[in-house]
């Protein structure tokens, strides 16, 4: 399992704990508008893979090609997709009003949207506040946390963090700032995540890092199984620390550290934010015969709709998280699998009594009136819970985050639009 490095520690300041971020942000009824510059810095993003695209994903992927980006402009309550040739000319001009105010070139401006998919953008709405946000850009914990409120929809928690981690010597900062709690899944899972550092490194670099960081973090985190079109993550570089962290083009492993461990921070805090969501369900995976399958077993169990109703019920249901296993398409032997359930994990903490084996190298532990099962039930009434398995076919691990699927999930998405 994943471990934070000791020369990484945790910092105030959300994203504008990096020197040279500006932030701000306001949200008025159902519309928001957020703003982070970070001047000249070197960029690159990862970004939904639905083949429904929203317009300010094609602007930024485009702005993105020379790897530079110095400012991103972000709306809530319109996703600006499937909105055709207006979409796009909405963008441009969002774009082009935040250009004029902030006196940065288009061409180093990022756009980004999430609200309701196929509506028009209300430019009525969205351009005063643009004008509203821009005096307010400051370098404050208040102005990272104003632009995190400003981009959220149905969340319910502002989310955010930041790093400190040493390297040769020097401390790097990176921060970020996210949004996320519906339609939620694996591939990016509707998220933006914006995340800056004052690190030096080529955008071909921060692109390999920003990779590795959402493979393990936000593309093992799912709240409903549905995949947005307008999924966003961003990693900005201003270099202002004067510290090369991919010197020959090889990241340095603290600085990758670091960011992976930040963004899996604030992939489990989307988790905890999921719609409707009273428990936060994490699925830790050992023995798959490879990390892939690992990954597979961990992404179907926090996915299944049953099992997630399960824990809703506080029900340790072991038959519902072997089904999934054994749909997920990995490598498995259900007459040698392990599963333990409860409210802390047993591969990090062998001597816990927060948690109990269901399951023992095949052998049910759980039947009627067992101790084992009189605890797990017990267990299952905690807000986190937590499940390990172990596959037992070889040493490929991997983590996924998500939550219990509620009545309000239902009722909050039924009442979306309307």
């Amino acid at each position: 399992m994943f471990e934070k490095s000791d020369k990484v520690k945790l910092i105030d300041g959300g994203i504008c704990a990096v020197s040279d971020v500006q932030a701000a942000g306001f949200k008025e009824g159902k519309y928001g508008v957020s703003i982070i510059v970070s001047p000249n810095s070197k960029a690159a993003g990862v970004f939904t893979s639905n083949k429904v695209v929203a317009a300010p994903i094609t602007h930024t992927k485009e702005v993105l090609k020379d790897g530079r980006l110095s400012a991103i402009v972000i709306n809530s309550g319109n996703a600006n997709c499937f909105t055709g040739e207006q979409g796009i000319e909405d963008c441009d001009t969002i774009v082009s009003h935040a250009s004029e105010l902030l006196g940065i070139p288009s061409s180093e401006i990022a756009s980004s949207s999430t609200g309701v998919i196929g509506r028009k953008m209300p430019m009525d709405i969205i351009l005063p506040l643009i004008d509203k946000v821009y005096p307010n850009l400051d370098h404050s914990m208040e102005a990272s946390t104003n632009a995190t409120r400003g981009m959220m929809t149905t969340d319910l928690h502002v989310k955010q963090g930041a790093v400190e981690v040493e390297i040769n010597g020097k401390p790097v900062k990176i921060g970020g700032i996210c949004k996320g709690s519906g339609m939620i899944a694996p591939n990016m899972g509707t998220m933006l995540c914006f995340i800056a550092t004052d690190a030096e490194i080529d955008s071909r670099e921060i692109q390999i890092a920003i990779r590795n960081a959402v493979d393990v973090s936000f593309n093992m985190v799912v709240v409903d199984g549905d995949q947005s079109t307008n999924d966003t993550a961003i990693l900005m570089a201003n270099g202002r620390s004067g510290v090369d962290v991919a010197p020959k083009g090889v990241i340095n492993k603290d600085f990758q550290n670091a960011l992976t461990y930040l963004c899996m921070s604030l992939a489990k805090q989307m988790a905890r934010d999921g719609e409707g969501e009273t428990k936060f369900l994490e699925v830790n995976v050992e023995g798959g015969r490879s990390p892939e399958d690992a990954k597979l077993a961990a992404k179907a169990v926090v996915s299944s709709m049953l099992f997630k109703a399960a824990v809703f019920g506080e029900d340790p249901n072991w038959g519902r998280i072997v089904s999934a296993v054994g749909y997920s398409g990995c490598e498995f032997d259900p007459d040698v699998v392990s599963i333990a359930i409860g409210c802390e994990s047993l591969f990090r903490n062998k001597e816990t009594d927060k948690s109990v084996y269901l399951v023992k190298d095949g052998e049910i532990l759980a039947f009627d009136g067992t101790e084992n099962l009189n605890k797990a039930e017990k267990l299952m009434a905690s807000e986190d819970i937590i499940v390990d398995i172990n596959l037992n076919m070889s040493d490929g691990e991997a983590t996924a985050w998500g939550c219990d699927l509620s009545y309000d999930y239902v009722k909050i998405n039924g009442e979306y639009t309307t």
